[in-house]
């Protein structure tokens, strides 16, 4: 089972992601178990505070580094047992091959989830094994981002899916983006499903699909089709795509 624990001021918006859907199902047939801390539960004064003023002025308000380091000295005492995730847009860009990463990893994954202008910089200097940003945008405060993670990973894990050739065939799993789907009715207002998806030809179907894939992805991200390597039979439609293209 693949543990997570989440820490942050606003724990119900986690409960309601996690009580629905494929997560609900993880976690009930047992492929996931995921603790929410309320971070506020770890403070020590009375209107439970967990920001306070810059130092040296500024914009916002800075998440108190205390709540932090309590909750990590009663939860996860021993650091070889925990891989503390700050979410944060310093850390490394979140992708597939990350999920990856994280799926195998027998640690426990702890994220703790920022709020307001920043974290004081001693939760990052001295209880983060890693920083991990979900993108080059900014987000009101990491219970999105860890939820992204989250699920990204756990669907990853054997029995989360129905299907596990669905992981195996998403977008981003292959280092290409997703093929088009289609499903009834065959003709909606006169758009009609692909003929080669009706063919009961397998081979067909996987060179249609393959050779979708591959013009989606030169179309809109070069970048990834950049650093792609395709098969001899792959090399053979990139031509072909070319030369209809020409």
């Amino acid at each position: 089972m693949k543990h997570y624990s989440i820490v942050t001021i606003f724990p119900d918006v986690i409960r309601a992601y996690l009580g629905a859907s494929i997560m609900k199902r993880a976690i009930a047939n047992e492929l996931i178990h995921v603790n929410v801390h309320d971070l506020r539960d770890y403070t020590t004064d009375k209107h439970r505070s967990v920001d306070d003023y810059p130092y040296g002025g500024g914009a916002g308000m800075v998440m108190k580094p205390e709540p932090f380091f309590r909750i990590t000295a009663q939860q996860w005492p021993e650091r070889e047992k925990r891989r503390v995730i700050l979410l944060s847009p310093k850390g490394r860009v979140f992708t597939q091959r990350v999920a990856e990463e994280l799926v195998g990893d027998d640690r426990e994954l702890v994220f703790f989830c920022g709020r307001y202008e920043a974290i004081d910089e001693r939760v990052h200097a001295c209880l983060a094994d890693d920083e991990i940003s979900v993108g080059d945008f900014v987000l009101t405060g990491g219970e999105l981002p860890s939820l992204v993670i989250i699920d990204a990973v756990a669907r990853l894990i054997p029995g989360v899916l129905g299907d596990s050739r669905s992981a195996e065939e998403d977008s981003f799993a292959c280092g290409l983006l997703d093929y088009p789907h289609y499903t009834r009715p065959e003709d909606l207002n006169g758009r009609t499903v692909p003929d080669v998806l009706l063919s009961g030809n397998h081979r067909e179907i996987d060179r249609w699909r393959k050779k979708q894939a591959l013009q989606v992805t030169a179309a809109r991200r070069p970048d990834l089709l950049a650093v792609y390597q395709p098969s001899p039979d792959e090399e053979k439609i990139l031509k072909e795509i070319k030369e209809e293209d020409s």
